[in-house]
């Protein structure tokens, strides 16, 4: 099999970039990584998801993160997952609030464009029983994550109303702890974006 040129990805975000609940600690970002390999493209892979981690937390750990494992003599290239954790409710009110959320993410996709090609994903579907008007919240952020990214030429998956139409991510995440699916649930995730054209162009270096 002739390999392409090799490329280096860091995918940063939370416990969903992490893969967690995923027996085979793939996720959907191993998977894409792994079948792309399968298939002759040479990737190295880097996942930097952290369970729990918001907006404010990425904002100030993903630049150093990164460099270190994209030093500029090599194809790097960055793909965000975020959004979710900043929605959850503590002590009232939520862990990051909305005005935040928008400036951290604005800041982060700025910086990143200036330095790798990027891409975004937005917050996937939680279904959260004790707090029914959360998944208004994530929507709303989806969606100015939408603008946020249209301003700046990233390309953007809202994958959001589509996980949230399949059976198999959230009757998965119900049966284990509620918020993160098993392996195919992740299998699910990684379909999606495997189908979209922006992931096709990062990894053939036409982004």
């Amino acid at each position: 099999m002739q390999y392409l040129p090799e490329m280096r990805i860091c995918f940063v975000g939370d416990s969903f970039v992490n893969g967690t609940g995923d027996p085979e600690c793939l996720g959907w970002a191993g998977r894409i990584c792994a079948n792309a390999n399968k298939i002759g493209y040479d990737i190295t892979y880097y996942n930097l998801g952290i369970r729990r981690d918001t907006t404010t937390d990425i904002a100030k750990r993903w630049l150093q993160e990164v460099i270190l494992r994209l030093p500029q003599e090599y194809n790097g290239k960055i793909v965000f997952s975020f959004g979710l954790n900043d929605t959850t409710l503590e002590n009232g009110k939520t862990r990051v609030n909305f005005t935040d959320s928008i400036q951290n993410t604005h800041q982060i996709l700025r910086l990143a464009k200036q330095l790798y090609p990027v891409l975004m994903i937005g917050p996937a579907p939680y279904q959260d029983q004790e707090d029914p008007e959360r998944r208004q919240r994530i929507i709303s952020l989806a969606e100015k994550f939408a603008l946020i990214c249209q301003e700046l030429s990233i390309p953007y998956l809202n994958i959001f109303p589509i996980l949230e139409k399949s059976n198999i991510w959230i009757n998965q995440a119900k049966a284990n702890d509620g918020v993160h699916p098993k392996a195919e649930g992740y299998a699910e995730f990684a379909q999606i974006v495997e189908k979209w054209d922006a992931w096709h162009s990062l990894i053939n270096n036409s982004l």
